[in-house]
């Protein structure tokens, strides 16, 4: 017998997270297995065993619909039979079948967006006898917390979520069994605007998918369903007044939620809705919590304020102990940057109304009025912050007395990188806290000034992020949306979920952008990346009909206009040349100020997003077994590609980095030209004194592109330069998240976001690069998700040592090396169950599961 599998998992969730009916189940190999031959899944509760299934898979395993309470695994493999795994939940739900109505608060008059309270909705009943089992299934059209007589119920925030919510709206079964009794129970919500009606977006625009909140709850108690929201149900304001961006108030001289019986005044007949949501879904992503609380660095008086700095840029919000002597109004102002006064500045954060041309405030700004010794955490906003400064504060401030709770996804933890230069370390914890503070339900591009799901944004990031953390779930979910929200022509909005849905929102600039080539990319290029990372083939098929629109419109998009600035008959392989509709193009360029014109010409951009979308999807085609779409799809690309070259070759000389760049990185250039495209590449770098050139969607390509055509030496120069623009010049100026700009902190001005995460993609060179762990570029059934794999460290930089570790779908994966004269030492473990290709300059070799040393001369520099 060998020891058993660790590290069971539902779909892509963590134990104890409900999933639907038929999940799938994963498990590491026990230590030592080098291939699995068998497996048997045990359940309890009752009992079933799948018996022996042959089978080499243990990633993503399908079994027949089952109830159980929990579940075992054992396998063969090579070294033998091994033990019963550990016992974990058997979390499978299916969704209730009992109606229940929508509940709206008592509300007469609509308070202005930001000003509007959360409601309680409170409902009273009784129970005879002791509870054995009890499930509160709960959402919202809104933000909502729940309790049952008077104790908040789990630890999740934000809930329900982000979603499209017209056509999903998630659902969460809570097990309140505790909480019950016999006699008079009471379970009441507390529900705020949040996503649904609260301001939201660059505009801060109100009311985006409706302007009534509402809850939905069905409580089943030992196996009947005992209460339903409908009538029955009483309404009243609450001690809160929340918009998840302005900020919260909250007066302490009133009664807090789920304290106050029905027989205390204020309260009113809850409106019923006719109808219940019929769009219920389970999450498949891990839920938003408080994570991670951080301490004070400082805290500094400043006139008759007072300026804490936690040290960090976070996403979430403070938790204050002292709140002064009964009646103190305090105001907590939350920001990124300080002033040349030392006060915070948000000034750089606020946002632009485009119909009236004015701008808007920044928000992020709690207010609180004590009632005497208490503790104010708000949680029906967030904040994008740093600092935080409190008007006026009676007294001192202890640094026990204020903490930052940082909330956001609770995405796992996957991947670590270590090396002899301390910049890059925390060029690397950058970036993951860039990515923190922007995975908060939905992958933004900002936590502070729009906190919107921009498509582009993960379009650029997904792949990065999957080697620091499981976002597996994560962005299973947000592609839900987006193709909730794709148009019926096949153009994918700029943002999702988007409060406009799958049509025009009736501002000329937003719908004149939706469909930007690089940001409705996502719909293609997101999937291939979860692929590539995870080997998740029922999320190829179940995304497949929207890749397919989103290449079929930018295909017709080139095929059916042209740009009115070209002259003369359209030559032939114009028909394949997108050059209309509005592009952001590479965005954000070192010196180019952004212009995002819908009238622009971005073919060179637009037309390689074509050829490189088409192409992916033709090899997600062969996989799904579409052979004719393969076909298609392949040949569509061939063509855009040759359009491409044809338009655009003989002259990208002339062009940018960023080109250049998305040339090599797509396989636009003809084998014959890659050097002379790569050493003009080259060129430009140098002629830009070692500095980045590159705009949003080309920055994390950058590094790769210069390294793989033969020009390590300028990706390292690049990635260790300093000075405007690099990477580690934002470190020198004291970021601890990545900037919008380049130039974000210049002197005493500050401009746009300090923490926008997509510059941070250049972190991946780190893991595939330096340390050198990659997966194949178009991995099959046997490859992807790291089943096989590459290690191929390329030192450099003056680096004299680096290792990375990745958490893959099927155990640990590590690459470590030092160097020691011109001898490289390098140790790699592969997990159980696949194999690594070891590339050195002295050779190649396949490995199998182990821990394995090499000793090779370098390469030279």
């Amino acid at each position: 017998m060998s020891s058993a599998p660790t590290r069971l998992r539902l779909d892509h969730l963590t134990p104890g997270r409900p999933s639907g009916p038929r999940p799938r189940l994963s498990w590491w190999l026990p230590e030592g297995a080098a291939v699995q031959h068998a497996y048997e899944v045990r359940l309890t509760g009752p009992d079933w065993t799948s018996g022996r299934c042959e089978s080499d898979q243990s990633v993503l395993v399908e079994l027949p619909e089952r109830r159980a309470t929990a579940w075992q695994v054992r396998v063969w493999t090579d070294v033998g039979e091994s033990d019963w795994s550990e016992p974990a939940p058997w979390a499978v739900v299916t969704l209730p079948t009992a109606t229940a109505m929508w509940i709206e608060p008592h509300e007469p008059v609509l308070a202005p967006p930001g000003l509007r309270p959360a409601h309680q909705l409170r409902h009273e009943f009784t129970l005879a006898e002791p509870v054995e089992t009890a499930t509160a299934w709960a959402t919202a059209h809104g933000i909502y917390e729940l309790f049952v007589n008077g104790t908040r119920v789990g630890d999740l925030e934000l809930t329900p979520g982000f979603t499209a919510y017209r056509k999903r709206l998630q659902v969460e079964p809570f097990d309140v069994r505790a909480l019950l009794r016999p006699g008079v129970n009471a379970i009441e919500f507390l529900v705020s605007d949040g996503w649904f009606r609260g301001r939201h977006g660059f505009e801060r625009a109100a009311d985006g998918f409706g302007d009534r909140v509402a809850a939905w709850l069905v409580l089943e108690v030992d196996g009947v369903t005992t209460v339903t929201t409908g009538p029955g149900w009483w309404s009243r304001p609450s001690r809160i007044t929340a918009d998840l961006m302005d900020g919260q108030a909250t007066d302490f001289r009133r009664p807090a939620p789920g304290s106050v019986g029905l027989d205390a005044p204020g309260w009113r007949t809850a409106r019923v809705r006719d109808g219940g949501p019929d769009q219920l879904v389970l999450t498949e992503a891990p839920p938003v919590r408080r994570i991670e609380e951080i301490p004070p660095v400082s805290i500094s008086r400043v006139g008759e304020s007072v300026v804490v700095d936690f040290g960090q840029n976070l996403t979430g919000w403070v938790r204050l102990c002292d709140l002064g002597p009964a009646g103190t109004r305090l105001r907590l102002t939350h920001g990124e940057h300080l002033g040349p006064d030392g006060r915070v500045t948000t000034d750089h954060l606020r946002a632009f109304d485009f119909a009236t041309k004015q701008l808007l405030p920044a928000g992020q700004v709690d207010t609180v009025v004590s009632a005497g010794p208490g503790v104010f955490e708000p949680r029906h906003t967030t904040h994008g912050f740093r600092y935080v400064q409190l008007d006026v504060l009676p007294g001192a401030l202890a640094a026990s007395d204020i903490t930052a709770v940082v909330v956001h996804t609770d995405l796992p933890e996957a991947g670590w990188f270590r090396c002899g230069d301390a910049r890059l370390e925390a060029l690397h914890r950058a970036a993951v806290w860039s990515l923190r503070g922007n995975a908060c339900d939905v992958p933004t591009d900002c936590p502070q000034r729009e906190r919107s799901g921009f498509t582009g944004d993960w379009q650029v990031y997904v792949a990065t992020a999957a080697l620091t953390h499981d976002v597996a779930g994560f962005s299973a979910k947000w592609l839900n949306d987006l193709a909730a929200d794709q148009w019926p022509d096949g153009r994918v909005p700029t943002i999702t979920p988007d409060p406009a849905g799958d049509g025009p929102s009736g501002n000329p600039f937003t719908d004149a952008m939706a469909g930007s080539a690089g940001w409705g990319d996502a719909a293609v290029l997101v999937p291939w990346e979860l692929w590539r990372a995870y080997g998740d083939r029922e999320l190829l098929a179940r995304q497949y009909a929207s890749m397919v629109r989103w290449v079929e419109y930018a295909a017709a998009s080139a095929r059916e206009r042209r740009h009115p600035d070209r002259a003369g008959s359209p030559r032939p392989h114009e028909e394949f040349l997108w050059d209309t509709g509005g592009h952001f193009g590479e965005w954000l360029e070192p010196g180019v100020p952004p212009n995002p014109n819908p009238t622009a010409d971005h073919g060179i951009v637009a037309t390689a997003y074509l050829a490189r979308s088409a192409r992916v999807l033709g090899r997600v085609a062969a996989l799904l077994g579409h052979a004719p779409d393969a076909v298609r799809f392949g040949r569509l690309a061939d063509r855009v590609r040759d359009a491409w070259q044809r338009e655009y070759l003989g002259t990208l000389g002339e062009s940018t980095q960023g080109n250049h760049v998305r040339a090599l990185a797509f396989g636009l250039v003809p084998s014959h030209l890659r050097d002379a495209v790569a050493a003009r590449l080259a060129s430009l770098v140098a002629d830009a004194g070692d500095h980045v050139g590159t705009g949003f969607l080309t920055t994390g390509l950058l590094l790769p592109a210069l390294a793989d055509h033969g020009y390590l030496d300028v990706a390292y120069r690049v990635l260790l330069s300093t000075g405007i623009p690099s990477w580690l010049e934002m470190l020198d100026r004291g970021a601890t998240t990545f900037w919008e700009r380049w130039d974000a902190v210049d002197g005493g001005e500050v401009r746009g976001s300090l923490n926008h995460y997509s510059k941070g993609a250049a972190i991946s060179f780190l893991y595939t690069h330096i340390a050198g762990i990659r997966l194949p570029e178009d991995p099959g059934p046997e490859e992807a998700g790291y089943r096989r794999f590459i290690v191929e460290p390329r030192p450099g930089g003056g680096l004299d040592r680096a290792e990375a570790e990745h958490l893959s779908p099927y155990g640990p994966i590590r690459s470590a090396w030092h160097r020691g004269g011109d001898q490289l030492r390098l140790t790699v473990e592969v997990p159980p169950g696949t194999r690594a290709e070891i590339r050195l300059p002295s050779g190649a070799t396949t490995e199998g599961p182990g821990r394995h040393t090499f000793t090779a001369p370098l390469a030279p520099q």
